[in-house]
């Protein structure tokens, strides 16, 4: 592996890292960046959805001593085989809805103007729902994540689904979904982590396999390394992410949607980035 190609493996997984657990869209930054690095083609296409593998490592070390008690406690623990139901549960529409109907949503809504559009839209509705929630004096009807019932656990998994239309943000979908039905900001990002680590691992597993014939041993030294680096960016900015909603809401997520939709439909226009790849 030369450096060059060290250094774009390199910058994509901190993207894919930093951008995936942030209501501002994985993807679009994924775009952005490997067209700014010349970083195209089919095989780098399965490449930035398998390292999204180091971003479910980064919240299951993060979660770790939680997903343990899960595990050990299906066999016994009321709690814990709620909770894993809760997870099941809101992962199926999203699953069956992506092997569906996934390559006709690209093929009509992997377009700049629409992009564009579900990145303004989706900062708009950020902002909307924090101001609701502003207005709102009462606390959360769910304060913890293990608080959640079934019927939550469906809203969100249908609210994930709308996280499949490109420039819209799997995990904006999730959290901003569950404070709109009456989820603590905490409870909802909470979920929306936890949430990721089978709709990720689907992707990644259903990304692999339908392109096993374009892979091969050569190109294992490139999936480790962008995987790892995805891995300590996701890291930190989990950890990161957690701290600041303690305090703050999503807004500046919100106006940076907006902004960066303007951006697309401007770089589009004047043909400064192929958006349609």
């Amino acid at each position: 592996m030369d450096l060059l190609l060290a250094f774009k493996i390199i910058i994509i997984g901190i993207v894919e890292g930093l951008t995936e657990f942030l209501p501002i869209s994985s993807t679009g930054h994924l775009i952005l960046t490997s067209s700014l690095l010349n970083f195209t083609g089919e095989k780098i296409k399965v490449f930035e959805i398998a390292i999204q593998a180091g971003a479910i490592f980064a919240v299951c070390w993060e979660y770790r001593q939680k997903i343990t008690e899960v595990i050990l406690g299906l066999s016994s623990d009321p709690k814990a085989r709620k909770f894993a139901l809760n997870v099941v549960v809101a992962f199926l529409p999203a699953a069956i809805i992506g092997v569906l109907f996934i390559k006709k949503i690209k093929a009509l809504l992997f377009a700049p103007i629409p992009v564009a559009t579900a990145f303004i839209l989706g900062g708009f509705i950020i902002l909307w729902v924090e101001a609701r929630q502003s207005k709102n004096v009462l606390p959360a009807r769910v304060a913890s994540v293990d608080d959640m019932s079934l019927l939550d656990a469906v809203k969100i998994g249908l609210a994930q689904t709308v996280g499949i239309i490109p420039g819209t943000s799997r995990s904006g979908a999730t959290i901003i979904g569950g404070m709109l039905f009456g989820l603590s900001r905490k409870a909802a990002t909470e979920f929306s982590f936890f949430l990721a680590i089978p709709t990720l691992l689907g992707a990644c597993v259903y990304s692999l396999w339908g392109a096993r014939h374009i892979l091969s041993v050569s190109d294992v030294p490139m999936f480790s390394l962008g995987t790892l680096i995805s891995f300590i960016s996701a890291f930190f900015c989990v950890r990161w992410l957690l701290r600041y909603i303690s305090s703050h809401n999503f807004n500046v997520f919100a106006w940076y949607r907006i902004a960066f939709g303007i951006m697309i439909l401007l770089t589009s226009y004047f043909g400064l980035i192929p958006w349609t790849e």
